[in-house]
């Protein structure tokens, strides 16, 4: 779809059915829901953004996008690090950005909250009735619980606590013929037809829009002890993870590599050993003689690894200032250029193959990748760090992006675990698919959004 397929007055079609200010036309201000986080170098230029504020917002944009066929581009807070809310050219994008009513009942252990709702307002909303949501990416501060459901997102508790599809319980979701239907609901237990809830949950707008999300919540989470190690060398690091992982589920396992521990201390300032070749922030939220016995576990396993200092606190302050630093790791990076942002996972055994693997890639290419991850669950992202006006450097960042990719599916892995397939790796999805799997998820797109007006580009060809 092109700017001159779409007239002006088919255009005026949509401003004039919506209310004022919900439908943006200006170039200047269309230009900041062009890209998400992974800064898409082939976003296109949208005819419009259309910010709405209810279902039937969403409804009316979707009804006249399939009118006209034109495509839409659901988005959230842009966030997201693999291009999937990247716009099309002659397309519009649907924000969520202003549907933010949420309602919490204790009773249920339940919130039904809007898509626009950032991660750490629902957690704070929930934690005002002594209860928790769980999901927690290190961006939960600004991404939207819109694009948690639509990619999935994890984060660092995700080891014991699971991914946000374990917590979401039913969807109102507009389909690509403007269709509202209600997925699912209030129901701890509900086996009835398909599961088409967990359907939705992941598949990055590509399949209907979510405008409504049941959560479960459970009790707050309680206070916890936190391990740091440092190590000499990855392979010592990576020997601990596994020795931790095969005698206890802990309530975070983070792995920090010597450029994010540098890059973070260079902004914080806390101390951390800037010649330690890996970290290892640990936490244990057992109680009692439990939370005693992993903690003594975590430590045993990182000492006899071969670790070179290891600091235990129940202190929460103290404990949270290690688990910040983990989360500022990505922004820290940053500061160093622009970033290719992995986000690959493989079985946990084949976790030390896939960093040394990643040293490898990048000591070939000439690059610095920096390596972050919830070891934990082995989901890892390599950072790759380049500069843009480099044009021999892009070319390398992009090769080595394509390595690791490459090297996660030959360690039985996955190109993502958390971020999303988007624009930027689906050129890798049937490699990891197969095409039997590739063309049956090709036949249930087809089947929901048979224009193909939904997220066209994302996920599938």
């Amino acid at each position: 779809m092109t700017v001159e397929d779409v007239t002006i007055a088919e255009l005026a079609e949509l401003v004039d059915a919506l209310p004022a200010g919900v439908v943006v036309t200006d170039p200047d201000q269309l230009d900041k829901y062009r890209r998400d986080r992974a800064a898409d170098p082939l976003a296109g230029q949208p005819l419009a953004a259309v910010r709405a504020e209810s279902t039937d917002h969403v409804q009316i944009a979707v009804r006249w996008a399939a009118r006209h066929r034109v495509a839409v581009v659901p988005r959230g807070a842009g966030t997201g690090l693999s291009g999937g809310s990247t716009a099309v050219t002659g397309g519009i994008v649907l924000s969520t950005e202003r549907m933010r009513a949420m309602r919490v009942d204790p009773l249920t252990r339940m919130a039904v909250v809007q898509p626009g709702l950032l991660n750490a307002e629902v957690k704070a909303a929930a934690a005002a009735h002594g209860l928790w949501y769980p999901p927690d990416p290190s961006s939960f501060e600004i991404c939207s619980i819109g694009g948690n459901v639509a990619t999935n997102a994890g984060g660092l508790c995700c080891v014991k606590y699971g991914v946000t599809t374990d917590y979401v319980l039913g969807l109102q979701v507009v389909l690509a013929d403007g269709r509202a239907v209600r997925l699912g609901g209030p129901r701890l237990k509900d086996v009835a037809g398909l599961s088409l809830t967990k359907l939705f949950v992941g598949s990055e707008g590509t399949l209907g829009i979510v405008t409504e999300a049941t959560l479960r919540l459970i009790p707050a989470q309680p206070p916890s002890s936190t391990l740091v190690a440092t190590f000499p060398t990855t392979e010592a690091a990576t020997a601990a993870i596994l020795a931790i992982t095969s005698a206890i589920r802990p309530a975070m396992l983070e792995y920090m590599d010597q450029t994010s521990i540098n890059a973070v201390e260079d902004v914080l300032h806390m101390g951390l050993d800037r010649g330690a070749a890996a970290l290892l922030v640990a936490r244990s939220d057992s109680q009692h003689l439990a939370a005693e016995r992993e903690m003594t576990i975590m430590n045993d396993a990182c000492v006899a690894s071969g670790a070179t200092e290891t600091l235990a606190t129940d202190d929460p302050g103290e404990g949270e200032a290690f688990v910040a630093a983990r989360r500022a790791a990505i922004p820290a990076v940053e500061r160093r250029g622009a970033l290719l942002l992995e986000d690959v996972g493989v079985p946990l055994p084949r976790l030390p193959q896939l960093v040394q693997g990643i040293e490898t890639i990048a000591a070939d290419r000439a690059l610095t990748i920096a390596l972050i991850a919830h070891a934990g669950d082995g989901n890892t992202h390599p950072l790759i760090v380049f500069d843009p006006a480099d044009e021999d450097m892009t070319r390398r960042a992009e090769l080595a992006f394509g390595e690791v990719m490459d090297l996660a599916l030959t360690l039985d892995g996955t190109i993502t675990g958390e971020h999303g397939v988007g624009r930027l790796k689906k050129a890798w999805l049937p490699g990891q698919l197969g095409p039997e799997v590739m063309e049956l998820s090709l036949r249930i797109k087809r089947a929901l959004d048979p224009l193909g007006i939904l997220n066209p580009g994302a996920i599938f060809p």
